[in-house]
This record gives structure tokens, sequence and C-alpha cells, in this order.
């Protein structure tokens, strides 16, 4: 009866924010519940018929995550954090709001992973990469490791464990675990030619030597070999072959699972994209589905929001690619590049608690190659200055970057340089991601983030 009241109480409140306008539906009736009742999510998920599966990341885990309810849609029902709050309060506004759900699939926080782990008890998690992010929130990458390895240990034997084997830390995470499925990339002839310079993981765990790669593919994920002790990549278990990059408009590969090889085509673009689609395609493995409804469930997502994501804005395109630590920013601007650089960008730069305080990750990310192709570029954002001198340092002319700390003057400044029929690049950080979708969402151009994750 209390738990019911309790429940009560944080759907109105959930209610009463969405008709105020403020998307608040998505955390605020989780974090009612959790603080008047710490013990009502790990309830909640037990009543789940099917359990609870948790998927984990740096980079990729929203649309990882939405991937594999592409994937599920249909053959279950869901509980899923869709509009990527990813604490325990969304976790638990997403167990409120579906209360006929079968399986819960929620993204996690890498940071609040292993506290939504000891709640929910889940049956399967994925952990699809670690890199550097915001480092005065969490710390180095091996403190994230070592509370991962803690939550991991106290999962129980038969639960399964979705492990990204291409980066290092992470597999080392499941080393001896029977339970255990290891996903990755093997194609060389996409990999880099060398390891980037803002790599993070690149020493033994086991005896602190640097790794030899045979390839790299997205910051320190790829082929990798200890030279001191042996270690190495283990066997991949799925993995993604003979891969097409398709500039902006997507790729395709040959996804190896133990059923077999299908040809798969991905409508993002991208290496990262590839590993989000391996990762969604592992972890749904486990949950169920066959390698048929994986390959029709990839082909038929169209991407989250913000991540990459065209909105129409009059006659203008507006394609808006989140950028938030050097490994994620270096494979977008790669990605660009690949695609045909643009000649104009709006970057948006904010230091909010989620983005993180400490900016100076801008200095590791590989600005260059976007840069020399760029006319203009328009710098908003809290700390639009440094922005700015970051794209001076990188070679663009002075006279080509213009200071709009406003983000909808900037966002009006980009699209009036754009002709009509072009396409505006903008390439935020996550709150300013939120507060660009919600100008648009304002004209009328797209719908606000929660309302589409309803």
């Amino acid at each position: 009866m209390r738990l019911g009241l309790e429940i009560a109480v944080a759907r109105a409140a959930g209610r009463l924010s969405r008709l105020a306008g403020r998307g608040g539906g998505t955390t605020l009736p989780g974090k009612i519940l959790a603080t008047v009742d710490p013990d009502a999510v790990g309830t909640l998920a037990r009543r789940l018929p099917l359990g609870s599966a948790l998927l984990s990341a740096t980079n990729g885990k929203t649309t990882t995550a939405a991937i594999v309810a592409e994937i599920l849609d249909g053959r279950v029902r869901l509980a899923h954090n869709r509009a990527g709050a990813n604490l325990v309060s969304g976790v638990a506004s997403a167990l409120l709001a579906s209360p006929d759900a079968e399986l819960g699939l929620f993204e996690v926080d890498e940071g609040a992973f292993p506290d939504v782990a000891r709640r929910v008890r889940p049956h399967a998690v994925c952990l699809a990469n670690l890199f550097r992010d915001q480092l005065d929130r969490y710390g180095e990458l091996e403190l994230i490791a070592e509370h991962w390895r803690d939550a991991v240990g106290e999962l129980p034997e038969d639960a399964w464990v979705v492990a990204n084997a291409d980066d290092p830390l992470v597999a080392d995470l499941v080393r001896g675990r029977e339970a255990a499925l290891r996903f990755g990339l093997d194609d060389p002839r996409v990999a880099r030619e060398r390891l980037p310079h803002a790599a993070d993981s690149k020493y033994c765990v086991a005896c602190g030597t640097p790794y030899d790669y045979a390839a790299a593919y997205v910051g320190h994920l790829g082929d990798w070999r200890c030279p001191g002790c042996g270690l190495a990549r283990p066997p991949l278990d799925v993995w993604a072959g003979a891969i097409d990059l398709d500039g902006l408009e997507g790729a395709s590969f040959d996804l190896h699972t133990p059923e077999g090889k299908q040809r798969v085509e991905l409508r993002l673009p991208g290496l990262y994209n590839v590993y989000n689609a391996v990762a969604a395609a592992s972890l749904a493995l486990v949950l169920g589905a066959s390698a048929a409804e994986i390959c029709a469930g990839i082909g038929r997502f169209r991407g989250a929001f913000g991540r990459f994501e065209r909105i129409r804005a009059g006659d203008r395109d507006v394609l808006l690619l989140l950028v938030k630590n050097p490994a994620g920013a270096n494979e977008v601007v790669r990605t660009l590049v690949a695609g045909g650089a643009p000649r104009l960008a709006v970057v948006a730069l904010n230091d909010d608690i989620a983005d993180g305080r400490d900016v100076s990750w801008i200095w590791d990310v590989d600005f260059e190659p976007l840069l020399d192709g760029l006319e203009r570029v328009v710098a908003t954002g809290a700390r639009a200055q440094e922005l700015a001198l970051r794209c001076k340092y990188g070679g663009l002319d002075p006279e080509a970057i213009e200071v709009v700390p406003d983000l909808e003057e900037a966002l009006d400044r980009g699209l009036a340089l754009t002709p009509p029929g072009g396409e505006l690049v903008v390439l935020p950080t996550y709150t300013a991601m939120l507060a660009l979708r919600r100008i648009v969402a304002g004209r009328g151009f797209v719908r606000n983030y929660w309302e589409a994750a309803a």
C-alpha cells in the first residue's frame, strides 16, 4: 500500500512537469520515488517478468540502447529510458512510466552503473567502452574501471556480461568469466594508421608495458597486444568485418555471430556507430533476439536525438552531432571530413555539470582536419571564447571566427549564413545540444526529446 501511494505521487508530479513543458517527466518522478523509498527501484525492477538489462559506456550508450530497443520492438514490452536520463532517477522514472513492461532496458551513466546494478540486479549488462570524460567528476579511467569491476563481481554467475574486447580496460573486466560475450571489429582496412595522440588506455593493465596495435579503430579501441607479458585482445564472439563507410549517409558491414554471417545496412555514419551497432547486436543476442531480427532492427534505426540528427528548419537542414570528449569529437571530425567537410559550422561549448566544468579536453581534439576546410565557424556557448581560441590555434583565420555566446543567436547566425536548401552542421556539447533542441522544438521544427521518447 505504501509503495502504491509513493508511485501515485511520483507519477502525478511527472504529469504536472510535462504539462508545464519542463520535460521533468523523464527524471522528476524517479527522483521523488528514489528519495522517499530508496528500495523502490529494486522492487519495481523485480516485478519485470523478463528482468532487466543495463548498458553503460562513455560514448554511444544512448544510440546503442536505442538500437537494442528497435531490435526488440514488437517482440517484448520494454521499460526503457529513451530520453537518455541515465542516473538512478531516470531508471526509476522509466519503471514508473511502464507498468506493463516485461523487460527493463536501461542505459546507465558510467559513474552510476555500480549503484544501479546493485539496485536492479540485471540479468544482462553491456559494457561498451571507457574513454576519458569529465575528469572533474569521474576521475581517471582506472578508477571507473575498478568500480565497474566490483559491480561485475557482484553480479550472479549466470548474468551475462557483454563486453567490448577491443577496449583493453573493458576486456579485462570479464577475463575468466564464463557468462561473457565479447564483441569488436575485425577489418584493418578501416583502421587508423597509428594510435591517436589522445588515446586513453595505452598501457597494459597487467604489467604496464605500452600496447602494440595490429589495428586501431576508434581512440584506443582495436586489436591490441602487450609485447611485455603477452596479454592480448581475446577471441571475438560477435564482430563486424568487411566494413564500408559511406560518408554521412551510413555504413554497411558483415555481422558475424554464432548463427553465422549477415550483411547489415546501417543508416548512421562513422566507425563509432558501427561499434554502437555491434554492441547493440551483442546485447540483443543474449536477450534472445535472432540474427535476422537484429539485422532488420539495425536497418530500421534512424538515430537517437542529437547524436546524428537532421532537423528540417524551414528551407534549410540542421545536422546535430554531439561532441563531449576527445575520442567522440575526433570521430565526429573524422566522419565529417570523410563525408566532405562543410564550409560552415556552429560549434557550441558549455561547461555545465553534465558537460564537465573542465573544458581543457578541446585541446586534445584533432579539430585541424575540419578547420582546414572551414570558411567560417560560429563559436557559441558558455565557453565560446575558449573555443574561438582553440580554432585560432588550429590554424583558422581569426577573421573567419565569429563569437556569439548566446545559443539561439548563434543558431540564427548559422542559418542566415546557410543558403536555402543547404545544411548547417552544428557540433554541441551535451547541455548545448539539449538547449538547441529546445529552441528548434519551440519553433515547431521537431518534437521535444521527452515527447519523442514518450
